[in-house]
């Protein structure tokens, strides 16, 4: 028990540092190779810090255990809205593009039916994870497109304040300590949650997608803090699609993810109804205010206590 605590502070540690990394680095090679900050946020941040749920749902299906593999992506996608975003919507009021509204969060929320429908069948099949990912290369040529004709039509271009190397590095960099930090969180976590008789499936839902979901925390609050709002918005607007469409296609493409029933009656739910008043707050006035991002956070502290307290 005292290791597993030592795992949750080195990894704590590490996640902040490499946050910070990650965003300079990010905002350098975006401005370096001439795309918008919001790109960077919805590829290189969204994605890139997507990375541990990766890891950690193909490792759960290869070692078949997938209420950790399915429970880290319905979590994450709960906690990006209803804790990250929240959270760094708490502290500076987070406005967002019509067109970012558009095209990224249409996406996600059409993402997030589609899989809700394909849980009906009880499982996702090998069939819904080809589809998923092939939905998730199709976005991102679609995002490619925009943007590149976006920043072209762009009369006032951002010069680059680090050379390609610097900034490679600065990315790759906070790339791989929250990498690290998140593994290390998760193995502590786990090791905590087993220790007190906690089921896999509120594990995976929890402590492991809140776990996983740290390098999303991290950039986006400190995005919040630098007034970098595109970054903070496109970063979970990234994430949520690479973890439907990518982390549970490859999980699904790898082996059938069969459903707990739990997820079945609240979780898959839980993620739809969290993304429905995302969008509803955004759409009325297109920015998130620090009263709806205390709201996400109440529901989600709700949403822990009935897990732990009800059916945990």
């Amino acid at each position: 028990m005292l290791l597993d605590q030592v795992w949750v502070l080195l990894g704590l540690g590490l996640l902040t540092a490499g946050g910070e990394s990650l965003i300079r680095g990010a905002l350098a090679l975006a401005t370096r190779v001439g795309v918008s900050a919001l790109l960077a946020g919805v590829v290189v941040l969204g994605f890139g810090t997507s990375a541990p749920e990766l890891l950690v749902s193909v490792n759960a299906v290869l070692a078949d255990r997938p209420d950790i593999a399915l429970g880290n992506v319905l979590g994450s996608n709960l906690g990006n809205i209803l804790l990250i975003l929240g959270g760094s919507a708490a502290i500076a009021p987070l406005a967002v593009a019509p067109r970012t509204l558009l095209r990224d969060g249409s996406v996600m929320l059409g993402v997030t039916v589609m899989v809700v429908l394909m849980t009906f069948g009880g499982a996702v099949t090998r069939l819904d994870g080809a589809l998923l990912l092939s939905c998730l290369a199709g976005y991102l040529v679609w995002l490619a497109v925009q943007e590149s004709a976006a920043v072209q039509r762009s009369q006032d271009p951002v010069s680059p304040q680090l050379g390609l190397l610097p900034s490679l590095a600065w990315t790759l960099g906070g790339l791989l300590l929250v990498l690290l930090g998140a593994r290390l969180l998760v193995t502590g976590a786990v090791g905590i949650a087993e220790g007190f008789g906690v089921s896999e499936a509120v594990i995976g839902l929890t402590l492991v997608a809140m776990g996983t979901s740290l390098p999303e925390l991290t950039v986006s609050l400190l995005a919040a803090l630098r007034n970098q709002v595109d970054l903070a918005v496109g970063n979970i607007l990234g994430s949520n699609i690479f973890n439907l469409a990518g982390v549970l296609g490859a999980s699904a493409l790898i082996g059938p993810l069969p459903i707990a029933e739990r997820m079945l009656a609240v979780d898959r739910w839980a993620m739809l109804a969290a993304t429905l008043v995302l969008m509803l707050f955004l759409v009325t006035r297109l920015r998130l205010s620090r009263i709806e991002g205390s709201v996400l956070l109440a529901a989600y502290a709700g949403y822990l206590w009935f897990s732990f307290t009800r059916i945990g």
